[in-house]
Formats: structure tokens, C-alpha cells, sequence
């Protein structure tokens, strides 16, 4: 097995409960990096204290031409602060959350204080099991619908976290989206910049990939694999790719959008809280989801998605949602490779 597939089997029994708190921060961050993010670029760092635990952005691994502002980066960090609070809360500790602690560096994102010891709920439970079973899910899905209480529950998921969700089932609105799609991804892959940054993140080797998307998550044919990121420097696959992404768009039974009122760094974090709420809440009733992120990743598109769905604020996430076959997970860098070491080589 892929070693960096090894940080999906942590087992909640190793907790160290009779720890110092820094052993214990440790471990409740090894949830963090199962996050989603995009192109699985695990745009994430840590830092662990003696009583706090800081989440940093590794701008480093910014994707410059599909998200020039590091929105997606920061939403990304955002659902992996999500995955610490829901540990935190089912092996039963209060805690402290500081967004944006410190004004003078905009790196630091939050800072995570460990409480003492409080009550685990029932939706604890369920939520920090799903952690583990959440992955994105790019196969179709089957066009049975969602049960309206499962769409509602979604979209108060969101709404726990200050954040907007709009969730689409109507045929017409979902087609009108998917030609959003159609159209944002003809624009991306004709964009040689755009093809180029794909191309720095397609892994052709799976076994031993820590990160990064494979060619078979972008749909190029097991015979090109070898030449998977010289095929898409190379081509415009646009087409293709705008056909194949329409058609799962129309027929997935749900769409999502999250949106926020405000398009700063703190909202982007609340709404990276919010889709990983959303993402564990649908798991705990057995539905996949994937991203369709690529028409808010264009300006123009961005704005008539929010007018399709009918909102006043800016969407940051578009999600597919519905039942499907069981998806494998992506690889991830362990929380040892992700650590800031203070001075003296001590995490």
C-alpha cells in the first residue's frame, strides 16, 4: 500500500489521553490533513505549542492561476480546522478557536487552545467517524433523489457555521448550471497558464504519490498516463472535459453552493468550516459529493452562478451531490511532514 495512504488509518483508541497536551494536540491534528483541497494540494502547516496548536497557510503550494487570491487555499485550511474541532469534541475536550490571530501575519490562520474535558453528543460521534469515510467522490451518480430532511440537514450544516447553502434539484436549474461548468472549463483548459499549473500536479506514479491528482481523476486513458502532464501542457482538452463535466453535473440528483456575505480571509475560513460540515453530515447519510468549483474560479461565470442560485453574496464552493459507488481515498502527507519545528528541532 502507498505509505501516504497510511495517515487515512488512524485509530481514535491512540488517543493519548493521559498526555501533555502538546502530545495530544499532535494527535488531534494527524485528522487536519485528511481535509479536502484543491487539486489535493494540502495547502496546510502546523505548529504545536505547549497549550495551543496553530494552523498555518503553505503558500508554497499555491495554485497561482486558478486561484490567484488564495481563496481555495484558505477554504482548504478552513475544512481542515473543521476536522480538528470535530476530534476535539468527540474525545471529549472543550476548546478555543482564534481566526486570524495575529493581524501582523496573515500566514497564521488560527490558533486552536485545548479545553478541559467536556461532553461528547451523539452528532459528535457520527461526524468524526464520517472523517476517515469522506472522499471525493468523481464517479456519477445514481439519479435517485435526496431526501428533502437530508438536503435540509445540509444546508443547516452550512448554516452553523455562518455560512450560506443553497442546494439546487430542479432539472432546469441543474442544467442551467452544468452549462456554467460546460463553459468555465472551455475556458480554463484553453488557457495555456491554466494547462501548465494542471500539469505541475498530475501524478503519474499513484503508488507512491503524496499529493496531486491522477491521471485517471482527469479522465486521460490508462495508455497516455506516462505522458499525462506533457498530454495536458500539450492539448487543449477543454471540449472533453467540458462534455464529461456537464453531463455528471445534470445528472447528479443535487447541487450545492456555499456562499458567504463577505469575500475576505475570514469568511474564506468560515466557509472552509462550513464545507467540511457539509461534507461529513452528508457522509453520516451515505451521500458523495465531489467539486465543481471551476465556474466561481471565473469571474464572469461567478456572478451569474449567484444569480442562477438566486443568492446576494459570493459563492465559494460548488458541489455535486448523491449516492454512488464507494470512491478510494487520496493520498496525504502525515502530520510529521506538515509540522513547523520550533528551534531546537521540536515540532
Amino acid at each position: 500500500m502507498n505509505r501516504h495512504l497510511q495517515p487515512w488509518q488512524i485509530r481514535a483508541d491512540d488517543f493519548p489521553a493521559d498526555g501533555f497536551t502538546s502530545d495530544q494536540l499532535e494527535f488531534l491534528l494527524s485528522y487536519a490533513v485528511l481535509a479536502p483541497s484543491t487539486h489535493n494540494s494540502q495547502p496546510w502547516l502546523f505548529r504545536i505549542n505547549a497549550m495551543d496548536a496553530e494552523l498555518v497557510a503553505d503558500r508554497r503550494r499555491a495554485l497561482r492561476v486558478v486561484d490567484p487570491y488564495d481563496r481555495e487555499l484558505t477554504v482548504s485550511c478552513g475544512a481542515a480546522l473543521f476536522n480538528v474541532r470535530v476530534a476535539m469534541e468527540y474525545l471529549g475536550h472543550q476548546y478555543q478557536v482564534e481566526l486570524l490571530p495575529d493581524p501582523a501575519d496573515p500566514n497564521l490562520l488560527a490558533r486552536v487552545h485545548l479545553g478541559l474535558s467536556g461532553e461528547t453528543s451523539g452528532d459528535d460521534v457520527l461526524l468524526f467517524h464520517a472523517i476517515t469515510q469522506r472522499h471525493t467522490n468523481r464517479q456519477p451518480f445514481r439519479p435517485e433523489p435526496l431526501p428533502t430532511e437530508v438536503l435540509a440537514e445540509i444546508e443547516q450544516s452550512a448554516g452553523r457555521e455562518g455560512v450560506g447553502c443553497v442546494v439546487i434539484t430542479a432539472e432546469a436549474d441543474r442544467a442551467a448550471v452544468a452549462e456554467l461548468v460546460m463553459a468555465a472549463d472551455r475556458l480554463q483548459w484553453s488557457d495555456a497558464r491554466f494547462r501548465e499549473e494542471m500539469a505541475r500536479w498530475v501524478r503519474t506514479q499513484p503508488a507512491v504519490a503524496a499529493d496531486g491528482l491522477t491521471t485517471h481523476d482527469l479522465g486521460i486513458k490508462d495508455w497516455l498516463s506516462f505522458a499525462g502532464p506533457l498530454w495536458i501542457r500539450t492539448f487543449d482538452r477543454g471540449g472533453g472535459h467540458a462534455a464529461h463535466d456537464r453531463d455528471i453535473a445534470m445528472h447528479s440528483p443535487a447541487l450545492a453552493v456555499l456562499w458567504t456575505a463577505e469575500e475576505t480571509p475570514r469568511a474564506w475560513l468560515q466557509a472552509g468550516q462550513a464545507l467540511q460540515s457539509v461534507l461529513l453530515h452528508a457522509r453520516t447519510e451515505e451521500v458523495w459529493a465531489s467539486f465543481l468549483n471551476q465556474p466561481i474560479e471565473v469571474p464572469d461565470l461567478r456572478a451569474r452562478l449567484a444569480e442562477l442560485a438566486g443568492i446576494s453574496g459570493h459563492p465559494q464552493i460548488l458541489l455535486r451531490l448523491g449516492y454512488g459507488e464507494p470512491a478510494a481515498a487520496s493520498p496525504r502527507l502525515s502530520l510529521r511532514e506538515r509540522l513547523i519545528r520550533h528551534p531546537g528541532g521540536h515540532a
